[in-house]
């Protein structure tokens, strides 16, 4: 961890709303003109999309394991960065818009599904921001989560999640109902051993609870609403950041304290929940600095 060079780690599992996180920063970022070195967690899986096929299919190996990631390299980075605010980093190519927006960058010719080159984390950043999987990731190889300064975690109940997930992956991959279900299948494991207990690792903890029966998410038309949910936030530690819980409660329309470390807020409200909690704590972290 680093007081001069902080890393902030974003982790929730595929379709856990963890680009909601994201957004805000981005918007405390802009508004407190803060450099920040963004890292994306799909840019450390061990294999290009090509490649991942066969494993999955050869020897069922999922995104969510430590077999099919770079913890090695994560692990590297955010180390690396808390000591020296550099480090190296990479894009994975989701689509070919951002394979052609790379290529013209780095004079590369890479394709959708495969990965830029390494290249160095650019000079005077501010903090390093990751979003991904394995943010708070731990094994008895690596300890990423030791080198995180500020650990968030983004996850709905689990029926809402596969809502999320199955809807998404029809809509925008064309994957078909029992293939997402298989996927979600093999996946098990490693969501039990890998991802769950990143949440136990986090300083703030925000589970979308939704309002309306999801009780067989294999049959849902439709993903409820933010409106239908409310989002159970928990601090790990409220001392840590000197939470003022009355000041949220005044400034959150709605919101209900329903324990002595959390507080529950109207699903509409957590993108502005998450500005007004983690905007005070970044403004922290950068006088903590001392530049």
């Amino acid at each position: 961890m680093s007081k001069q060079h902080p890393v902030v780690a974003v982790t929730g599992s595929s379709g856990a709303g963890t680009t909601t996180v994201k957004r805000a920063f981005e918007h405390i970022f802009i508004r407190e003109g803060i450099n920040a070195a963004v890292v994306e967690g799909d840019s450390f899986h061990r294999y290009e999309r090509g490649e991942m096929k066969v494993k999955m299919t050869e020897e069922g190996l999922s995104h969510f394991g430590p077999e099919a990631n770079r913890f090695d390299k994560l692990e590297e980075l955010f180390k690396t960065y808390g000591e020296t605010g550099a480090g190296e980093k990479r894009y994975y190519l989701h689509n070919q818009d951002e394979a052609n927006e790379h290529n013209a960058r780095l004079g590369t010719d890479k394709k959708s599904g495969e990965f830029t080159p390494w290249e160095p984390i650019p000079e005077g950043t501010d903090l390093l921001f990751y979003e991904g999987l394995h943010g708070l990731a731990v094994t008895e190889q690596n300890d990423v989560a030791a080198h995180v300064d500020l650990g968030i975690g983004v996850v709905p109940i689990v029926n809402l999640e596969w809502i999320q997930k199955i809807h998404r992956d029809s809509a925008e991959r064309g994957y078909s109902p029992e293939a997402i279900v298989e996927t979600i299948m093999r996946r098990m494991p490693d969501y039990i051993n890998h991802i769950t207990p990143q949440f136990s690792r986090t300083d703030i903890n925000f589970q979308r609870v939704s309002l309306v029966d999801t009780s067989n998410p294999f049959i849902a038309r439709d993903i409820p609403t933010p409106d239908e949910s409310f989002v159970v936030i928990r601090f790990a530690n409220p001392k840590k950041f000197s939470t003022d819980f009355p000041y949220l409660l005044s400034m959150i329309n709605g919101s209900f304290m329903s324990r002595r470390n959390s507080i529950v807020v109207p699903g509409g409200k957590m993108g502005f929940a998450m500005e007004v909690i983690f905007g005070p704590i970044i403004d922290q972290m950068m006088d903590e600095r001392g530049l």
